[in-house]
């Protein structure tokens, strides 16, 4: 450990921190914009600058390490002051600075209430401004559909930059010009093509990159934030949900160092549109060889009819974000009909048994690896409970006689509902999940593996 001085206080830090990192540990607070503790260090806006005794001007503290401190005259420890005069003076100007060009949009910005230069502004900044001359003005840049961009706010603190080459691994963004012409943009104007591609949103300290599909829906004093787990992968990402009244507006992550430090993937993030569009609210009964929407009663009583059949040809599926309970209660239904067909394999992925005289299903007599999905031929009986994917449009081409399927439901996703072959199959697309699907006359053939 090595000794330093911060405002009087002398602490005992690792020689590698910055000096920036050894304030913080003496709890001073270090203004920044362009540092950030999981990204490579930039040095850009020098809003982090403190005063080391011995030096001949302020310095700026998250681009000099403790080690590389002289020591005093007489060996004692570096010192460091964060609230002199000199570091004031020296904050107001580059704040200054930073608001020469940047826009009055403050009203207008998704960014506001929590954005990081209204914040140091009003700490660090002057009351008005001396500069009358006009600001410069940057063309926005096309970035894809997640990511809003108003370029005109940027101060090129390169977090962007520095997040997609380092973190996401696909250096995609860049700077161009130098000086007051310089530019965050995309090589050849080209959309973002990274899963991690909207954390540039999370780590832009301006409203220069905003979240598109949020933009203009709420400000964050509206809402009510809510921890818990994602379930869109399974990472198991820890997230933030934010909601005004019954109503989800997006998720952000939540840092958990041993699980998905403080990034979150596009996929996670955006699922949230699928709880108010695209949904399927209601249920649809299949007629005359399209579906129509029908009241709740006569689609149980339609369910309830289907169920009547012979139980060995009735199957039911569990779709991967289906909750522990409605899993259990489906279970016990079928089971109370004598249904022994059940999976929650849509894919008809291939396991291990590790009993050879029987199968997860309970099926006396299989030995070795088996399918355990059940090939179906269409116009069949298949219940399924909370199925985690399918569209409306893919289920009226299902060619079963009667048809019901009913919501709510969550998210999409992209597999097919029944296979291996043989066909007619339910091809499932980008859409709506279906929560419950019956259809008639299915019927089941267990599928033994090639190996």
């Amino acid at each position: 450990m090595a000794k330093i001085v911060v405002d009087g206080t002398e602490v005992d830090v690792p020689p590698e921190y910055t000096l920036l990192q050894a304030c913080e540990a003496a709890g001073a607070e270090i203004p920044r914009f362009c540092y950030h503790e999981r990204l490579s260090v930039a040095g850009n806006c020098r809003m982090c600058l403190v005063d080391v005794k011995g030096a001949p001007k302020p310095v700026a503290s998250c681009a000099q390490q403790v080690k590389d401190q002289r020591p005093g005259p007489n060996g004692e420890p570096p010192e460091i002051i964060t609230k002199s005069d000199k570091v004031k003076a020296a904050r107001n100007g580059v704040m200054e600075f930073l608001l020469i060009n940047h826009p009055l949009d403050c009203p207008i910005c998704d960014q506001g209430g929590e954005c990081d230069l209204q914040d140091q502004a009003m700490a660090y900044g002057r009351p008005t401004s001396r500069y009358d001359e006009n600001k410069r003005a940057v063309e926005d840049k096309t970035m894809g559909p997640l990511v809003k961009t108003v370029m005109t706010r940027c101060i090129q603190c390169t977090r962007c930059v520095r997040f997609a080459t380092e973190v996401a691994g696909v250096p995609e963004l860049g700077a161009i010009g130098r000086g007051e012409d310089m530019e965050i943009t995309t090589y050849l104007e080209a959309s973002l093509t990274s899963e991690l591609s909207a954390n540039v949103v999370d780590l832009c300290p301006v409203g220069a990159l905003t979240s598109k599909p949020y933009a203009f829906n709420a400000r964050p004093w509206e809402l009510k934030k809510t921890e818990t787990i994602d379930v869109m992968d399974a990472l198991g990402s820890n997230i933030r949900v934010d909601a005004r009244g019954i109503e989800v507006l997006r998720a952000l992550p939540k840092i958990n160092e041993e699980i998905n430090e403080e990034w979150l993937s596009d996929k996670s993030r955006h699922a949230v549109d699928g709880l108010k569009r695209q949904r399927l609210d209601t249920p649809y009964l299949k007629s005359g060889g399209s579906l129509k929407p029908v009241a709740w009663p006569e689609a149980l009583g339609a369910l309830a009819d289907r169920l009547k059949g012979d139980a060995s040809r009735i199957g039911a599926i569990a779709g991967d974000l289906v909750s522990a309970e409605g899993m259990k209660a489906a279970l016990d239904v079928l089971r109370g009909l004598g249904v022994a067909n059940t999976d929650c394999r849509q894919d008809g992925a291939v396991i291990a048994i590790e009993s050879p005289a029987t199968d997860p299903l309970g099926r006396a007599g299989v030995r070795g690896r088996v399918n355990t999905h059940f090939a179906g031929r269409l116009g069949g009986a298949l219940l399924q409970s909370a199925i985690d994917f399918g569209t409306l449009a893919a289920a009226q081409s299902l060619s079963s006689s009667s048809v019901i399927i009913a919501g709510p439901a969550l998210q999409a996703g992209t597999s097919q509902l029944v296979g291996p072959p043989p066909k007619p199959t339910l091809s499932v697309q980008q859409g709506a999940k279906i929560s419950v699907l019956v259809a008639r006359d299915l019927e089941f053939a267990p599928v033994e593996a090639d190996q």
